[in-house]
């Protein structure tokens, strides 16, 4: 696999522009003062489907050849992923297979079905799920899209890190949620094109370190999965991102579940934004290191929103009982 570029990416936001708006980049003085830095938010949870993956299921698609299109996609997802290509199907007439773990987010899969996805339930975690569809893909010739391993689709996610830094051109941190890395990666190949000097730091769930181990060791390493933040659920790391921030990741930080759940509180709390476990990642990691942060400028991409009510009231309650 070829990596993609800071030009990859610049012609995405061209082919994406008449299909994905914009997002908003927020400054809430609340959430600021708690943490003692300007902290802006990047809206990715106000896209009609709730999260980031958007831009690289339309860029993806968007350069597929007819005749991968007409042999119908598989794909597998812990959700958003999903969403994104059932969307990107549905745009550019194509048949959408996605494989989800058997807990799969019931407000994500009720989405993919509005979209036209076929859905198909297998294992206990994204990575099983995975599996399961690249048997199916060779046994019935679907063209196989890998959640992770697709440039384009890197290409694509790293466009909101241009949007950041196009409005935020001061901006010293960047911090990315980290499921598979598609985000984080793209955040780093933008970044250090247009300003080596600006930090990017990923946030990835203690209870699923399988990216944090990679990237710390440099080689692709496999870690137990029990996150509640279904976005940050593999068990796997993958080259392609990791290849990526190995060379260009300032730093990684590991933030616990409860940390993430007290993060969508505050998120409530003092930015009115309402984020999904994996959303809320890159402001737990801000909290967390924001003895490093005193003064500084700091962008945190909330990545979706597609969060349910019980995992809100859960989140919500701990909150209000500390």
């Amino acid at each position: 696999m070829e990596r993609p570029t800071f030009q990859d990416v610049l012609e995405a936001r061209h082919t994406i522009a008449p299909y994905v708006a914009r997002t908003p980049l927020h400054h809430y003085a609340a959430l600021s003062e708690s943490v003692g830095a300007e902290v802006r938010l990047k809206h990715e949870n106000h896209h009609p489907l709730g999260a980031f993956k958007v831009r690289g299921g339309i860029n993806l698609l968007a350069h597929m050849s007819q005749e991968e299109r007409d042999r119908g996609l598989i794909t597998a997802s812990s959700g958003n992923h999903g969403q994104s290509i059932a969307y990107a199907c549905r745009v550019f007439g194509a048949r959408a297979i996605i494989g989800l773990p058997e807990n799969a987010n019931p407000l994500k899969v009720q989405s993919m079905r509005n979209l036209g996805a076929d859905i198909v339930f297998h294992g206990a975690h994204f990575d099983q799920a995975r599996e399961h569809c690249e048997r199916l893909a060779k046994e019935e010739g679907y063209r196989y899209v890998h959640a992770v391993n697709e440039p384009l689709l890197v290409a694509g996610v790293a466009t909101e890190t241009l949007e950041i830094i196009e409005e935020f051109p001061d901006v010293e941190y960047i911090f990315a949620p980290l499921g598979g890395g598609s985000g984080a990666s793209g955040a780093c190949i933008v970044a250090k094109a247009v300003n080596p000097d600006i930090r990017v730091i990923a946030v990835q769930s203690a209870q699923a370190p399988a990216g944090y181990l990679s990237w710390k060791e440099r080689r692709i390493t496999e870690a137990p999965m029990k996150s509640i933040a279904e976005g940050l659920a593999t068990a796997n790391a993958y080259e392609l991102t990791q290849g990526i921030l190995w060379d260009l990741l300032d730093d990684f930080l590991l933030v616990e579940d409860d940390e993430i759940r007290r993060a969508i509180a505050i998120l409530v709390e003092k930015a009115h934004t309402l984020a999904e476990a994996a959303g809320a990642a890159s402001v737990a990691g801000v909290i967390k290191h924001r003895e490093h942060l005193q003064g500084k400028k700091v962008a945190a991409i909330v990545t979706g929103g597609n969060i349910t009510l019980q995992q809100l009231r859960e989140a919500l309650e701990g909150y209000l009982g500390e």
